[in-house]
């Protein structure tokens, strides 16, 4: 029997060679079996994700709509510091943005030229800066006496105590203010009763800077600990026992480990503060504004609410809240920045 090339000795031939596949075959298959944005760099698709998270995010839906119908929708009210509006031209308030007048940048120069404006952009300032002077370390060190306490009951005590005038009504906070620094309050009238001139702090305008944050103090500091007390807890005890260690006191270990875990965070809530620059407060200012006068408790809040609400001067009270808001806008990119000079992450990545 005669055997034909490449055949064994039984007739039959032996299996053709497998190709091995080539880099482009490799590739394709590669590409086809495996969704493109889960090859870039290990991430999970999107249909994947979604999947996962979706009882988070049907918690969070609610809170997106309302952050959505009351932070979000009213920005399209803004159009109305272009204009001369008037509410009453039209059936209803929406309807007449449509059928009021353009006056264009009008608003904006009668802002530039209203001294009342720049009153209370001065007092806004001031109250900003004294209140980021004497107000915004008060919590940072609270939070560092509260974690040097070693028995968790009296620390829980303390807590407690600090956290509960944050949910006191300004009217409240006020009040207590009133009966205490008051003419009729406690101190004056026993300074009287033993011969001495009595005081009334709550009706000192010179003074009423530092009495509005001293109550600021008074109602959030307890509650701004939070944030710090939390940063505190997630540091490492074997960051204070190396330290120990090596030497360090507790001045020490709280300069070189307890401040340096602090640091993102300060630097976050600062970008945060500064970005609320000119929001120093409302209601605050409001209830206290008949005792010490326009001059000293006049802020930007306080004026847009006294020309647009109280005056029906809608279109220039819109324009000098949008002012705000773009200035409040440029104050957190330009504090943001500087945060990331710094080396920290401030609100957002680079």
């Amino acid at each position: 029997m005669s055997l034909t090339a490449g055949s064994r000795p039984d007739g039959t031939r032996p299996p053709a060679a497998v190709e091995e596949p080539t880099a482009a075959v490799t590739a394709a298959l590669v590409k086809e079996r495996i969704p493109r944005r889960a090859s870039r760099a290990g991430k999970v698709p999107f249909r994947t994700r979604l999947r996962r998270d979706r009882t988070l995010i049907l918690m969070t839906l609610p809170v997106m709509v309302l952050l959505l119908l009351f932070n979000y929708v009213p920005l399209l009210g803004n159009i109305v510091a272009f204009q001369d509006y008037d509410p009453y031209i039209s059936s209803n308030g929406v309807t007449a943005i449509f059928h009021s007048p353009w006056v264009g940048v009008e608003q904006f120069s009668r802002m530039i030229d209203d001294p009342l404006f720049w009153g209370a952009a001065k007092n806004t300032i001031v109250l900003f800066v004294l209140q980021l002077v004497l107000f915004f370390p008060i919590p940072i060190a609270l939070a560092l006496l509260i974690n040097s306490v070693i028995r968790p009951r009296v620390r829980a005590v303390a807590q407690a105590i600090m956290y509960l005038p944050h949910f006191f009504s300004w009217v409240l906070v006020v009040t207590v203010f009133q009966q205490i620094f008051g003419g009729a309050g406690i101190i004056a009238q026993t300074m009287e009763d033993h011969g001495w001139t009595g005081f009334d702090l709550m009706t000192n305008a010179s003074l009423f800077k530092y009495l509005v944050t001293a109550q600021a103090v008074w109602k959030d500091a307890g509650w701004g600990i939070i944030v710090f007390l939390a940063a505190l807890a997630a540091v490492s005890t074997d960051l204070y026992e190396a330290a120990a260690m090596d030497g360090a006191g507790r001045w020490r270990r709280m300069w070189h480990v307890t401040l340096p875990a602090l640091r993102p965070v300060i630097a976050l809530l600062l970008v945060l503060r500064v970005g609320d620059a000119l929001s120093v407060g409302f209601e605050q200012f409001l209830l206290q504004r008949d005792a010490v006068g326009v001059g000293a408790s006049e802020v930007l809040d306080t004026y847009v609410w006294n020309m647009g609400i109280q005056n029906g001067d809608f279109s220039y009270a819109a324009a000098v809240g949008l002012v705000k808001g773009v200035i409040g806008v440029c104050l957190v990119l330009a504090a943001n920045k500087f945060a990331h000079l710094l080396g920290e992450q401030g609100v957002y990545q680079k």
